[in-house]
C-alpha cells in the first residue's frame, strides 16, 4: 500500500464499507502549547498523549536548544521548567522545521526574554508571512527583524509593555504569540478578534492560574509566573476528520473515534458533516483538564453540497481541503469563500486542492478566496501532487477511496507533520 516516498502512497478504491473504532494522535495545537508553557513554568511537568507529529518534535527541539531539559518516557515529554530566566541564549539559529506554530508561538515567548535569537526553518516555512507577529511584538517593545516579511526572524527581547491589538486576520497563532508575550508585559495585554479562533492558549493559561479573561471579542491577560503541571493531550480532531469524512462519503460506512478533543472552537467540521447529511453522534466524556474530550461516531448518509460562509472559515480552516474532496461525492455544488488564508498555509491550498482533484476527474474551480466543486463527479485513478502539504495529502487519500482506480498521492510523506501512520490507520478501516 505504501510506496516509497519518492513515488508517494497508492490509495486503492474502497470496495466495501469502512468501519472500525480508532484513536488518533494527540492534538498538535495543544501539544505545542503545553510544551512551551511547561518550559517557562517552574518545576517538572509531564505531558501524556503528546503528539508524535514532526511539527511538535520541532517545538521540543527548539526548547532544548534554549537549554530546557526534556526527557521522553514512551513518547510523553517530562519537561524541567526553570521559569523565564531558565531560557538561555541559543548558540545558533533555532530550527523550527516546517512548523509555523512553533515559530510564531516561540516568537511570543522570546519577545519577553533578555536574549537575542533567530528563528528559521525549512524552505516551506520561510515562505510564510511573519510580519503578522512581528508588528504587535514590536509595539510591545521587542526588537524584531524579519527577512522581507518572512523568516528567518531575529528577536531581541526584553522589557515589554501591554498593548491593545486588534487582529487584522483571524489567526490563533498570532493571538497566541501576543498573549504569551503578555505574560511578561507590564499592564494588561488585550487581543481583539472579530472572528473567533481556536482558544487553546487562553484555556490552558486559565487552567494554570494565569489572569486571563474574555470580555466580548477581547481576550485580556496580565503578567504571570506559571507552575508545573501534569496533563493529557486529547486526540486531534483535525486528524480524526479525514477518517470521519471517509465514513461519511462511502456508502454503508461507520467510523468511531475515541478520546478526541471536542473544543467548541474546533468542532465546526462536525457541524458541516451534519449539514452535508452525514449522521454525527457525539458522546462527551468527563472533563479533567482544560479541554473537553469525548467520542465521535459518523455514519454514512447521502451527502449534499453546501456553502461555507466567510464567518465559518476560521473554525474549519484545516479541514477545507478535505471538504473539497468530500464534495466530489456530494449531490449539488459546494462553495467556499472568504478563505484567502488558505493561500498562505504550508502551500497555496486553494490552488493545490483544485489542481489535485481535477487531475483525477473532479469538476472543481479555483476562486480568489476559496473554491467551488460540483458533485457528484466520478473520479478516476491517476496521480496527484500534495505539494508537500499534509492536509492536501490526507484529502487526496480520502478522494482516492471513491475513484475508479488506484490514486497515487505524491508527497504523502508530509503527513508525518501531523499524523504519522495515517495511511495505515485509514487502511485499518477497510
Amino acid at each position: 500500500m505504501n510506496a516509497p516516498a519518492t513515488t508517494g502512497a497508492v490509495i486503492h478504491p474502497a470496495e466495501g464499507v469502512l468501519g472500525g473504532r480508532v484513536r488518533v494522535p494527540g492534538d498538535k495545537s495543544i501539544s505545542h502549547r503545553m510544551a512551551i508553557l511547561a518550559a517557562v513554568a517552574r518545576g517538572t511537568s509531564r505531558i501524556s498523549g503528546y503528539s508524535p507529529a514532526r511539527d511538535c518534535a520541532s517545538t521540543l527541539d527548539v526548547l532544548r536548544a534554549l537549554g530546557v531539559l526534556i526527557d521522553l518516557h514512551d513518547g510523553a515529554p517530562v519537561i524541567e521548567g526553570g521559569g523565564w530566566d531558565g531560557l538561555r541564549p541559543p548558540d545558533e539559529p533555532l530550527d523550527c522545521g516546517r512548523s509555523g506554530t512553533t515559530m510564531r508561538l516561540m516568537a511570543g515567548i522570546l519577545a519577553g526574554v533578555d536574549a537575542r535569537a533567530t528563528l528559521t526553518g525549512e524552505d516551506q516555512l520561510l515562505r510564510r508571512p511573519m510580519n503578522r507577529i512581528a508588528d504587535p511584538l514590536r509595539q510591545m517593545g521587542a526588537d524584531v527583524e524579519t527577512t522581507d516579511g518572512h523568516a528567518p526572524i531575529t528577536i531581541r527581547g526584553g522589557v515589554l509593555r501591554g498593548i491593545t491589538y486588534s487582529l487584522p486576520v483571524a489567526s490563533a497563532q498570532v493571538k497566541s504569540a501576543v498573549l504569551l508575550a503578555g505574560l511578561r508585559a507590564s499592564g494588561q495585554t488585550t487581543v481583539v478578534e472579530n472572528t473567533p479562533t481556536r482558544d487553546h492558549t487562553e484555556r490552558l493559561l486559565g487552567w494554570l492560574g494565569a489572569a486571563v479573561r474574555k470580555d466580548g471579542t477581547a481576550i485580556i491577560i496580565s503578567a504571570a509566573d506559571l507552575n508545573s503541571f501534569d496533563a493529557e493531550v486529547p486526540g486531534d480532531l483535525s486528524s480524526a476528520a479525514p477518517l470521519l469524512g471517509a465514513a461519511a462519503m462511502i456508502p454503508g460506512s461507520e467510523v468511531v473515534v475515541d478520546g478526541v478533543g471536542l473544543n467548541p472552537t474546533r468542532d465546526s467540521f462536525l457541524r458541516l458533516l451534519a449539514r452535508m447529511g452525514a449522521e454525527v453522534e457525539i458522546e462527551p466524556a468527563d472533563q479533567t483538564g482544560p479541554e473537553p474530550v469525548g467520542t465521535v461516531r459518523v455514519t454514512h448518509a447521502g451527502l449534499r453540497g453546501i456553502t461555507v460562509e466567510a464567518d465559518e472559515v476560521a473554525g474549519v480552516i484545516d479541514e477545507l481541503p478535505l471538504l473539497a474532496a468530500m464534495a466530489t461525492g456530494a449531490d449539488g455544488p459546494t462553495e467556499v469563500r472568504g478563505a484567502g488564508e488558505l493561500r498562505v498555509k504550508e502551500s497555496d491550498r486553494i490552488r493545490g486542492v483544485v489542481n489535485g482533484l481535477r487531475a483525477i476527474g473532479a469538476d472543481a474551480e479555483e476562486l480568489p478566496d476559496g473554491f467551488a466543486v460540483s458533485g457528484p463527479s466520478p473520479l478516476r485513478g491517476g496521480s496527484v501532487n500534495a505539494v508537500e502539504d499534509h492536509r492536501l495529502a490526507m484529502a487526496f487519500a480520502v478522494a482516492g477511496l471513491r475513484a475508479s482506480g488506484p490514486v497515487t498521492v505524491r508527497g504523502m510523506e508530509s503527513v508525518d507533520d501531523s499524523f504519522p501512520g495515517f495511511v495505515a490507520t485509514l487502511e485499518s478501516l477497510r
